[in-house]
């Protein structure tokens, strides 16, 4: 309801100031459109976040059967395998004739991650860990460290990926007879015939 200002003039009430339907509607595409902008870049941050702290949980998995097997003077090993479309690790004593020995507890990734199980356009794998028969691709995977600390022969890598980002890449790898153990990335020109290192 209008009221009189002090010239007694007839002045609108603050009531009934506000924003317009169409103001409303351009304030609400805006932001609608600012989202959609940021969504994607927000998404790959996260993944690549998953990503590499999949890396470092291998990666460390790795270091524990290395140094289990030092402690405790018996063969050791790091397994990997993908159940139900989720990658697993476990840190076990290894069992003569068992390539994964049963009844071991096994821990999850995140849910989007991915082994690395296809040739690059190098014709190589890069996931070269030990499998089965040393033929498969679809593993599961291990290295076994002996009391020295040694690999027991098995050298390689495990790349990871996520479901959604298959470009960009994570690896581990067991280099050296000595059980050296370091991590890698995605590049665009190839080593040795690998793009993660």
């Amino acid at each position: 309801m209008p009221y009189k200002n002090k010239y007694n003039k007839k002045v609108a009430s603050n009531s009934t100031k506000g924003f317009t339907l169409i103001e409303l509607i351009i304030v609400v595409l805006m932001i609608a459109i600012l989202t959609a902008i940021a969504t994607p870049s927000w998404v790959l941050s996260v993944n690549i976040q998953h990503l590499n702290s999949s890396q470092n949980q291998i990666y460390r998995a790795i270091q524990q059967a290395k140094s289990k097997a030092k402690l405790r003077k018996e063969t050791w090993q790091f397994s990997l395998r993908e159940k139900d479309g989720i990658v697993q690790w476990a840190v076990n004593p290894a069992k003569y004739g068992e390539f994964i020995p049963s009844g071991i507890h096994w821990h999850n990734l995140e849910p989007n991650i991915r082994v690395d199980k296809y040739k690059n356009d190098k014709d190589e794998y890069e996931t070269t860990l030990d499998s089965p028969g040393r033929k498969t691709i679809t593993g599961p995977w291990r290295v076994q460290f002996n009391y020295h600390g040694n690999t027991n022969g098995q050298l390689g890598r495990i790349t990871l990926t996520t479901q959604y980002t298959g470009k960009i890449k994570r690896c581990v790898i067991v280099s050296t007879l000595i059980g050296t153990i370091r991590t890698g990335r995605e590049h665009s020109k190839s080593k040795n015939g690998k793009y993660c290192y």
